[in-house]
C-alpha cells in the first residue's frame, strides 16, 4: 500500500482539493493500492473544514471532499511514501520542519507539463483561482499515477 500526502500551508484549499482528486482519480482508474492525506505547514486552519471554494470546484467537477485541516508533523515523512508540496515555500518548510529533505519529498508540479514549480495559493481570490488550481492538480496527479502508481 503505497501513501501519498499533500502538503500546502493552511491546509484547506490547494492541499485538501489535492488530496480528494487524488483518491477520486485512483478510484476511476483502478488503483486500489494506495491512500491519501492532506496537512498544512502552518497550524492556521487545525480542525476547520476545507475552503467552500474548494467543496465547490471539487463537487462541480463530480468530487467528494471530507477532510478536517491537520498540522504536517515530521513522523509524515517516515509514514508515507510520497509527499508532495504545493509550492517551494512549503517545500522549504517541510524540509526545515523535518530537519532533513525527504528522499521522497515534490512538487506536485514535478509531474505536469507547465512552466512553474508552484501551484499558486488562491485563497485571497476568486472561484476561478481555484479553477485554475483544480485544472493544474489534475493533470499533474494524473501523470503521478500513470507513472509511479499503476507501474505497480
Amino acid at each position: 500500500m503505497k501513501k501519498v500526502l499533500f502538503v500546502c500551508l493552511g491546509n484547506i484549499c490547494r492541499s485538501t482539493l489535492a488530496e480528494a482528486i487524488f483518491n477520486h482519480k485512483c478510484k476511476i482508474k483502478g488503483v486500489v493500492n494506495c491512500s491519501s492525506d492532506s496537512a498544512g505547514t502552518g497550524a492556521y486552519h487545525i480542525g476547520e473544514q476545507p475552503d467552500v471554494r474548494s467543496i465547490q470546484v471539487a463537487q462541480e467537477n463530480g468530487i467528494y471532499i471530507n477532510h478536517k485541516a491537520r498540522k504536517f508533523e515530521p513522523e509524515d515523512c517516515d509514514e508515507f511514501d510520497f509527499i508532495f508540496a504545493m509550492d517551494e515555500s512549503n517545500y522549504r518548510d517541510i524540509v526545515s520542519i523535518s530537519g532533513y529533505k525527504p528522499e521522497h519529498l515534490y512538487l506536485l508540479r514535478d509531474f505536469d507539463s507547465g512552466n512553474s514549480r508552484n501551484v499558486p495559493d488562491p485563497y485571497y481570490g476568486g472561484i476561478d483561482g481555484f479553477n485554475n488550481i483544480f485544472e493544474m492538480m489534475s493533470e499533474a496527479i494524473d501523470n503521478f499515477i500513470e507513472t509511479e502508481l499503476k507501474k505497480d
